[in-house]
């Protein structure tokens, strides 16, 4: 794969639409306004109908979109629903499977870059050891973000904890999007758990990050998300 081109800064912060309808989403994007220009839609909100009309609208607003539905079936159901999404007006659309299913994405993709899914924010070693790995968090990413690689995908999705092994195996030619941003310490009822800062994770290696609750839940979440491209403004201020 070539090298990735340039990311404009203000691109880098990808705000998480989860709202149970199209309306709130798009309240809460014009509440935003030209604080950020990329938003994912995940399985909640292509639950409530209206999606694709909602894609047009943001795309007319000049938004890129991130289709987080983490596609996992057999490779031939994989493959015909990444077709689609092509010629939608989608950049990023996520897998979470075997060889074959991120095979079948990457034939199928067409204007669509595709993320594998490497392992959860929301899981940690614990949940590792309950589910049969073998093996630590870092190397399971790794295992996974090759065969990404080798299976045709652009990118994967990555805790920033695990972004510095990433970029120091894989170097620039997989994108890495990391989730669990979290600009304080969690709550206790945070279901994340593998979290990191904006900074930090972008220090780590980070191509994007998808910043969700913290903004969407903040007293004013226009000046959040411009207080994180601000952050981002000053790590590549080059």
């Amino acid at each position: 794969m070539t090298a990735l081109k340039r990311i404009p800064r203000e691109e880098r912060l990808i705000a998480a639409l989860d709202f149970a309808d199209a309306e709130q989403a798009k309240a809460l994007v014009q509440r935003l306004g030209d604080s950020v220009s990329f938003y994912k839609v995940g399985l909640e909100l292509f639950m409530a109908g209206g999606i694709f009309e909602l894609i047009e609208w943001l795309a007319k607003r000049g938004n890129k979109v991130f289709a987080d539905l983490k596609f996992f079936d057999i490779p031939e159901t994989v493959g015909a629903a990444v077709r689609n999404l092509r010629n939608r007006s989608i950049t990023f659309a996520t897998v979470h499977g075997n060889q074959a299913m991120l095979e079948a994405a990457g034939e199928a993709k067409g204007d669509v870059k595709i993320l594998a899914v490497t392992m959860l924010t929301s899981l940690d070693q614990g949940d590792l050891d309950d589910l049969g790995f073998r093996c630590d968090a870092e190397a399971l990413v790794l295992s996974r973000a090759r065969r990404a690689l080798e299976a045709g995908c652009d990118g994967v999705i990555s805790s920033g904890m695990e972004a510095p092994a990433l970029k120091r195996e894989l170097g620039d030619r997989l994108l890495v999007v990391t989730p669990g941003i979290r600009p304080i310490q969690n709550r206790p009822s945070d279901d994340q758990k593998r979290t990191v800062d904006v900074a930090r994770a972008f220090a780590n290696g980070a191509d994007y990050i998808v910043v969700g609750r913290p903004i969407r839940q903040a007293p004013d979440p226009r000046a959040a998300a411009q207080a994180i491209q601000g952050t981002i403004a000053s790590v590549f201020s080059a």
